[in-house]
């Protein structure tokens, strides 16, 4: 499956932001996507996901209640929605795929930049 991600910017704290990555190849159906993000100087880290066929999500803990995933079946489009935006929040964002019988996400987009000024 291969990923496009896109949305990102400058915004000012207390803002939002949707990212999108839109995805084409092969069924969705087995797949989890996820969310993604590096800040500089710091290691990759998850941030939410959600299963495609169920729905099901999962958060990182400092972005519950201010991020939301969806997914939207008809354009293969996965989003993710960032209010109450926080300086630390700025990092480049990356999606990816994970097969569920898997335990890697092995299919990544390019990343977007989301900055948040204070």
């Amino acid at each position: 499956v291969q990923l496009q991600a896109s949305g990102g910017g400058l915004v000012q704290a207390g803002g939002s932001l949707r990212l999108s990555c839109a995805a084409s190849g092969r069924s969705l159906s087995p797949y989890r996507m996820g969310w993604f993000r590096q800040a500089p100087g710091k290691e990759r880290e998850f941030v939410a996901a959600i299963r495609w066929s169920s729905g099901i999500t999962d958060y990182q803990e400092s972005v519950k209640g201010r991020f939301t995933i969806s997914r939207d079946p008809v354009k293969k489009t996965v989003y993710l929605q960032m209010n109450s935006l926080k300086p630390e929040d700025t990092a480049v964002y990356y999606c990816a795929a994970q097969i569920l019988s898997g335990t890697d996400f092995g299919s990544w987009g390019q990343g977007t930049l989301v900055t948040v000024s204070s």
